[in-house]
């Protein structure tokens, strides 16, 4: 992937002689000497990561980590006591004045937990205000800024003012604000945190899915493990200062870097982190449209199942057949067609766990993992659920695949 951002050996000390301080790290000192010694603030130190361009990095840390410092120095807000932040392979530490602002204006964007929208302006008036600062054309800026409020969901709501919307709404004004200008980089500090737990996951899926469409990078910063979990591609945990692992959500789940990620991550809803694709596993056995009911039946007392799903020749699912329901087909002259069940229930791989449960417990067969043309890419069972919250090997119910699906089907 084509590196965005490369982040070596940032540090930022508050205080009047700030690089005296970094010998004295160096030497082991804690941040809490240093500000008893010194009366100087280690924000961050010796930080190095990498950001791909278009994933969602986050970075996650307890108040007092660093995080919201570090997110700082990436627009230069907080400019780095040493190190270098370079941005498409240039160091923006060493950008002069004018370089910084032009860099400010059209490379990178901020979404700030408290909103920070004009009162006196109308969301029109707040979303366009960066293009105006830009001296862009009014009728075009406001064609630019309804596109961007219409993209975040606010839809008719140009001509209304802050103190009129919600707390999740106006958070939608702010991100629609950042947009506006077209960045390369998003920067958002802790942008959810205010906001009430489901007005929060909404927002969340907003986020995603606007992600999705647009692949900006983003550099996402929060104390809750469980939102890093589930938006982050990669995840940077900070303690003090200092970056502790970095990794994707499932690399720091299976192999925390110290004790303090393993207490970190220890309360983690497992469920709203795992995808489809972590706990699904792939079919033993399928049948064709073209096969008759006597393979299928084949097909099942070779694998040790008592259903199968049934796909044609470009692997599209069209349903599944039960042993009961091919042998009482084979009795009654009946074809594969006539006995094939389509009330399956279906899953995106990309579908967190927490939302598949329901739809496991309800349903009567696995369920089947789809693409978006219907395209069979696994099943899931109920143990497959289970097995991965509660952290249990999956490769290990993946072998008793056979003999899981057929308790599944008897019940």
């Amino acid at each position: 992937m084509t590196k965005k951002i490369q982040i070596e050996h940032v540090s930022k000390i508050f205080g009047p002689k700030p690089k005296s301080v970094i010998p004295m790290i160096k030497d082991g000192m804690s941040k809490a000497e240093i500000l008893k010694k010194t009366n100087h603030t280690v924000g961050v130190y010796d930080a190095s990561m990498e950001i791909n361009e278009g994933e969602i990095f986050v970075i996650m840390g307890l108040s007092g980590s660093g995080k919201s410092t570090l997110i700082r120095c990436f627009n230069l807000l907080n400019k780095p006591t040493d190190g270098a932040i370079k941005v498409d392979g240039e160091d923006i530490v060493k950008y002069s004045g004018s370089e910084l602002n032009h860099f400010r204006q059209n490379k990178i964007a901020m979404v700030f937990q408290h909103f920070g929208l004009f009162n006196h302006r109308t969301i029109l008036g707040n979303v366009e205000y960066g293009l105006e600062i830009k001296d862009v054309p009014k009728e075009e800026r406001q064609k630019i800024a309804q596109k961007n409020i219409d993209l975040v969901g606010l839809k008719g709501y140009g001509d209304k003012y802050p103190d009129e919307l919600s707390g999740g709404m106006q958070q939608r004004v702010g991100l629609a604000r950042a947009l506006a200008n077209d960045p390369d980089i998003l920067l958002m500090d802790e942008p959810f945190s205010a906001l009430d737990p489901l007005i929060r996951r909404d927002m969340q899926l907003e986020l995603l899915d606007i992600q999705d469409r647009l692949k900006k990078t983003i550099i996402f910063i929060t104390h809750d493990v469980n939102e890093a979990f589930k938006l982050g591609d990669r995840v940077a945990v900070m303690k003090d200062g200092k970056v502790e692992q970095v990794g994707t959500p499932e690399e720091i789940i299976e192999a925390p870097a110290n004790d303090y990620i393993s207490d970190f991550i220890r309360d983690i809803d497992r469920s709203k982190i795992l995808q489809a694709e972590h706990v699904m596993t792939k079919p033993n056995a399928l049948v064709s449209m073209k096969d008759g009911l006597n393979v299928a039946v084949k097909e099942m007392r070779e694998n040790g199942i008592s259903s199968v799903f049934v796909v044609d020749r470009g692997r599209h699912l069209k349903g599944i057949v039960t042993i009961d329901a091919a042998i009482n087909g084979i009795k009654q002259k009946k074809t594969l067609a006539d006995v094939l069940d389509t009330n399956i229930t279906k899953a995106s791989k990309d579908e967190y766990v927490s939302d598949i449960i329901p739809k496991a417990l309800e349903s009567k067969f696995p369920l089947a993992v789809v693409n978006e043309e219907n395209k069979l890419e696994g099943l899931i069972l109920r143990v497959h659920v289970l097995s991965g919250l509660v952290a249990e090997d999956i490769e290990e119910s993946k072998e008793y695949h056979g003999y899981y699906q057929e308790k599944k089907t008897e019940e």
